[in-house]
């Protein structure tokens, strides 16, 4: 058993959503949303699947929104213990580009103010809702090498996530485990931020209506957020932390992370996944993302993976020879 003490959680590492059609999925966040397509690989416990990860240039915690699309699956809807809205940062000079950009791509839009900051709000093709923030202390990031969104405005990462819950208390207590803390409410929303130290995802809101119904799981919809865990110690550390509160699985190996899982009261899967050994293990910075990635235990059944999943075409868009 490890005495180690665990170093604080800074934000958010990942979040992992449901979509349909994988061409639309990928066009929609590498040409529109100016993400970098950082891994094609498979979904490990469902391989005849695609798993997709956009992020920054190199892949950093914090910037990563990850997809499993299922060609054919029904739209869902997020409801009761689950998470609503994923929003990233920009700096608070960006919002007017955004807007226009969105607008230019006939993508419904409207603004907004929260918390004294203002945001943009839209839905991704599979009507997953979006938000843009404008943000103060937006951390720099590389910028994706491959989009056409200026260096100035690009999505700078996670500003958070929303949660909807029919009941604060227990939920409340599973964030305070997290290290997390109230730091301000507007009308039934509460917001939580990590402690000092990093502005990237660390900001979790959750609205509460006790009249919420459950939603569908679907396309649109968020299955689950991902904490980060410095590395396997920290990780083994908070294990051990959680495991006194809530049921948590044991460490599994995501090949770019190592993973343990958990379900907050309120029903938000969450998860806690190590900064290493990172998404450039097997492929090298300038080639993220160009080719089809699956862990060594599936290799063998690599033809058959292949013949099962959708053929797609990576856009890399007009700054590609830059």
């Amino acid at each position: 058993m490890t005495t180690t003490t665990p170093q604080p959680i800074v934000g958010l590492h990942h979040v992992t959503a449901i979509a349909s059609d994988p061409q639309r999925n990928l066009d929609f966040y590498t040409e529109v949303l100016g993400l970098r397509f950082v891994k094609r690989t498979v979904n490990f416990d469902d391989p005849g699947t695609y798993h997709f990860y956009f992020g920054d240039d190199a892949g950093t915690p914090g910037t990563i929104l990850t997809f499993f699309p299922w060609p054919h699956a029904r739209r869902g809807h997020a409801g009761a213990g689950e998470v609503s809205d994923t929003a990233f940062s920009v700096p608070v000079g960006s919002l007017d580009y955004w807007e226009q950009r969105l607008a230019a791509f006939s993508i419904p839009v409207e603004r907004s103010t929260r918390f004294n900051e203002e945001l943009l709000t839209f839905p991704d093709p599979d009507g997953m809702k979006l938000e843009i923030v404008a943000h103060a202390d937006a951390p720099a990031i590389t910028a994706p090498r491959y989009a056409d969104v200026p260096t100035e405005h690009a999505l700078r990462g996670f500003f958070g996530v929303t949660m909807l819950e029919t009941d604060l208390p227990a939920t409340e207590k599973s964030l305070e485990l997290l290290g997390f803390k109230k730091v301000a409410e507007e009308n039934n929303r509460i917001r939580f931020a990590s402690p000092a130290g990093s502005s990237l995802g660390n900001h979790i809101d959750v609205v509460v209506d006790p009249k919420a119904t459950y939603g569908n799981p679907g396309a649109g919809s968020v299955h689950h957020i991902a904490f980060r865990a410095q590395d396997d110690p920290a990780q083994l550390a908070w294990r051990e932390v959680i495991a006194k509160h809530l049921s948590v699985t044991p460490v599994l190996d995501r090949t770019y992370f190592h993973s343990i899982y958990f379900r907050e009261p309120g029903g938000v899967l969450f998860e806690l996944a190590t900064d290493n050994p990172g998404f450039g293990i097997d492929e090298t910075p300038e080639t993220l993302g160009e080719a089809l990635r699956i862990p060594s235990w599936l290799e063998p059944q690599r033809a058959l993976i292949e013949a099962r999943l959708a053929p797609i075409e990576l856009h890399q868009s007009s700054q590609m020879q830059k």
